[in-house]
């Protein structure tokens, strides 16, 4: 379908355009971009945040479509739910002009907004630590992160998703607070601070990670199956076996996840036990999901090469 086609269907005011409708918004610039803006001034709040969503799950299933100059207008709407949704939409979006305006969102008046604008650096943090790239906006995205964690009149979701962000970074700071948080007493820092040891990923964690699967608390058992993932060390295993029949549904489906990032002959033993001893499909799809992440773990050319032949089996298939 075509833009033009499309925006006057974006007005309409009982019907939301369908999703293979909505591929026209991929790659906007210029005119274009500007044409639609002007529409999107006028639809209602609940329409754009339909809007938004239904692109985010697109784009989640079709690599090839880049909705991210929509995503881009989203962050500066004056919804608070349009600009949340949007700032996590962006999480394929490298580009460094993006830190500029995640900064500006951390002063945003709603603590969503702001511990997304968090997480948002975060994920950029990230790849720029895997890429080995520090330059002037990795700089300026952690001393933001650094200062808003040591910003006590912030509230602590808000300080305990800078931090989460800021974890990925291999600095001596980085470990300091990590450590202040986990003994901070604030029960929102310190499951922050397990999940920042996981995205952290240096083995000193990992004593406190093996300690806080035990906790009485679902939610710092969830972040710390989570962290076990992000260590990926085989000391887990047998926690994390335990674990993945939790009476909490999230944290099975963590430690479930986490073996199979852990990978290795022992933790796939143990998925193939989990998978033999349920019948629920939740948790065989959650295991079916580890072991072809264990294979990708311990064989990434090869499972690589076998998902390329999977694709010309089904390609041969289809033509047939």
């Amino acid at each position: 379908m075509s833009l033009d086609t499309l925006l006057p269907k974006l007005e309409h005011p009982d019907r939301t355009p369908p999703a293979t409708d909505l591929t026209a918004l991929s790659r906007l610039e210029g005119d274009d971009h500007q044409r639609f803006v002007n529409v999107w001034r006028t639809l209602s709040i609940q329409r754009r945040r339909d809007i938004i969503d239904l692109l985010a799950d697109i784009a989640e299933d079709n690599v090839e479509l880049d909705f991210n100059n929509v995503f881009l207008t989203g962050v500066l709407d004056d919804d608070v739910q349009v600009r949340a949704e949007s700032i996590k939409a962006l999480w394929e979006y490298e580009e460094d002009d993006l830190v500029a305006i995640l900064l500006r969102l951390l002063r945003d008046p709603e603590a969503i907004v702001r511990a997304e604008a968090a997480l948002g650096l975060g994920r950029y943090l990230l790849r720029a630590e895997i890429g080995g790239r520090i330059n002037a906006p990795v700089r300026e995205a952690e001393a933001a992160l650094r200062a808003l964690v040591r910003d006590e009149s912030e509230l602590a979701e808000v300080r305990g998703r800078a931090l989460e962000a800021v974890g990925v970074r291999s600095e001596d700071w980085v470990r300091d607070m990590i450590e202040e948080a986990y003994e901070s007493g604030d029960r929102r820092m310190s499951i922050s601070a397990v999940h920042a040891m996981g995205r952290n990923a240096s083995l000193e964690w990992l004593p406190n990670i093996l300690a806080e699967l035990e906790s009485e608390d679902a939610e710092m058992r969830f972040e710390a199956a989570v962290a076990a993932g992000g260590i990926a060390d085989e000391m887990a295993i047998p926690q994390l076996a335990g674990l993945a029949h939790d009476d909490d549904a999230e944290v099975q489906d963590a430690a479930i996840t986490a073996l199979g990032l852990i990978g290795g002959p022992s933790a796939r033993s143990v998925l193939q036990a989990i998978a033999a001893d349920s019948s629920d499909e939740r948790v065989l799809e959650a295991v079916s999901d580890a072991l072809n992440e264990a294979d990708f773990v311990e064989d990434p050319l090869g499972f690589k090469m076998h998902l390329d032949q999977s694709v010309a089996d089904d390609s041969e298939e289809d033509d047939e």
